[in-house]
């Protein structure tokens, strides 16, 4: 076999793949070893480590590797100990949002198979059991969603020394914040129709950005680099370049959720409009909408009986108001602003390459 040598971009990759496994190991002997002692408290209660267990399961990795490539443009080590356990603690913390975040928004899916809380309402329909299955499945998944919470302190906390100070900050922060979020996110959704329509999109933003994009680019990217000691100054480029890239993200994550292909998303066609969701895109809808089509969205968006026939009416509200278009273009803006602060960043050529396909990725993907 004729040898040769690695170009940088399958030097990143190979880096880059090489973190993701340490990531994926760290948490499977993480969970393992909760699993024993959990079996040690009783076996009925493994069913919360195994859930967890199979949602930190693959995954796209975007907020474990937007530590890692914050860590890497700090200086960091490749292989160090610390950026991999930052990356898993990350990665409990998305799983347990995302527990959460299927029963606050009555999701029936995850990533193609049933929500945590559907698991467990069949599993009580599985076994029997008596009184209401529904509520069973809801605790039970609450209870699962506080356990990785915790699980994901623990595995931060045990990072060591370098776990202190601006990155114990940033972690902090970053949990204070999408809390906050989500409870806007909640709020917007039973009292926007009594507000003023023409704030309902700065409302919405304000949403993204606190309950998503933070949490989901700029706090792991600053988190990463926080760690490594980054200064202050590489800390500020690393949030001009991951904010808006994460609010982005979040807006076409909201298209997808009415607009996208079931297949590729995982989820029902039009999830999104049954669930209520008050985005920007229901925003611009709203604000350009004639007053007969708005009420019809004020008066058919959060219904869980939504038929076939009313999410294509709302989907064409959508599209003939220009609401789909004018979120495609602050997609474009956003991105815009997000690719020239990374072009003007101090760190090298593979760090950039990589922090640029993560973006690239996260902004033009279709699940």
């Amino acid at each position: 076999m004729t040898a040769f040598a690695a170009t940088p971009k399958e030097s990143t990759a190979a880096e880059q793949d090489a973190f993701v496994a340490a990531v994926a190991v760290k948490l499977k002997e993480f969970l393992a070893g909760k699993g024993t002692l959990l079996s040690a408290i009783s076996p009925d209660s493994l069913v919360l480590v195994d859930s967890i267990a199979s949602l930190v399961t693959g995954g796209k990795r975007m907020r474990a590797l937007l530590c890692y490539w914050g860590w890497r443009g700090a200086g960091g080590a490749p292989d160090a100990e610390e950026v991999i356990m930052a990356g898993a603690a990350l990665e409990l913390f998305q799983a347990a949002a995302l527990i959460h975040d299927d029963i606050i928004d009555r999701s029936d899916t995850r990533r193609g198979g049933p929500s945590v809380h559907r698991q467990f309402g069949t599993l009580h329909a599985a076994r029997g059991w008596v009184l209401d299955q529904e509520r069973f499945g809801h605790a039970a998944a609450i209870l699962t969603g506080d356990l990785c919470l915790s699980f994901s302190e623990e595995m931060f906390a045990a990072i060591g020394p370098r776990a202190t100070g601006r990155a114990r900050d940033v972690f902090n922060l970053m949990r204070t914040e999408v809390m906050a979020g989500q409870y806007l996110d909640i709020l917007e959704e039973v009292s926007g129709p009594t507000k003023p329509h023409s704030t309902a999109v700065a409302r919405a933003a304000a949403i993204i950005r606190f309950k998503s994009a933070k949490y989901s680019s700029e706090h792991p990217l600053v988190l990463g680099g926080a760690l490594a000691g980054a200064s202050a100054q590489l800390l500020e480029r690393y949030s001009a370049f991951a904010l808006p890239l994460g609010e982005a993200f979040q807006l076409r994550d909201d298209v997808l959720g009415v607009f996208g292909d079931p297949a590729q998303t995982g989820k029902p066609a039009g999830d999104d409009l049954r669930e209520g969701k008050r985005t920007v895109l229901v925003g611009l809808t709203i604000d350009g909408a004639g007053e007969s089509e708005r009420q019809f969205v004020d008066s058919h968006l959060g219904r869980q009986d939504l038929s076939d026939a009313q999410i294509e009416t709302l989907c064409s509200i959508m599209v003939d108001s220009g609401a789909l278009a004018g979120t495609e273009a602050m997609i474009a803006e956003l991105s815009s602003t997000a690719f020239s602060a990374l072009a003007e960043m101090p760190i090298d050529d593979a760090v950039s390459e990589a922090l640029s396909a993560l973006g690239r990725g996260a902004v033009s993907r279709t699940s």
